[in-house]
């Protein structure tokens, strides 16, 4: 049986909201999700929505998403980055992810971007595997940084 892949609803958030603590719980991060399903309701379905979700489902219940949001390259114009493309763990390997994973490229020609952007963790050796067989390419030079809030408040406050 194929997963039905669609876009996302306001009334999707609560299970999308689970499957980003799932998928935080995996990455060893259980405590590290803020975010509320009001928040995901006010940035994903207001004026100015600031991702889109596709959710994957089997037999009507929700068991997959991935995320996506626009990014600008100062190197190639319009691109998309994957914030996160999950699958409940009773359910991966059954090539729902891979169906996500399909939609999101699809998304990226749909809305004419000129890449796909996404990190994925060193030790998660399924996923690399997965996305080197698609053909993506895993570039180690660049790493990843990220400050958070009250980083950005504490260098800011050591500058006035």
């Amino acid at each position: 049986m194929k997963p039905v892949i669609r876009y996302a609803t306001p009334e999707d958030m609560p299970s999308v909201l689970s499957l980003i603590k799932e998928l935080a719980v995996f990455e060893k991060e259980p405590d590290a999700v803020d975010v509320t399903v009001d928040v995901l309701l006010e940035e994903g379905f207001g004026d100015n929505p600031k991702f889109t979700c596709f959710v994957a489902e089997m037999d009507q219940e929700i068991v997959g998403m991935a995320l996506v949001y626009y990014r600008f390259s100062t190197w190639k114009g319009k691109a998309l980055h994957l914030e996160d493309l999950v699958v409940r763990e009773e359910m991966r390997g059954k090539g729902i992810g891979e169906a996500l994973y399909r939609r999101v490229m699809e998304f990226a020609l749909e809305q004419d971007a000129k890449r796909v952007n996404w990190v994925v963790l060193d030790w998660n050796k399924g996923a690399v595997k997965f996305y080197e067989r698609s053909g993506a390419e895993i570039d180690k030079r660049w790493w990843q940084v990220a400050m958070s809030q009250e980083q950005v408040k504490a260098y800011l406050k050591g500058k006035e």
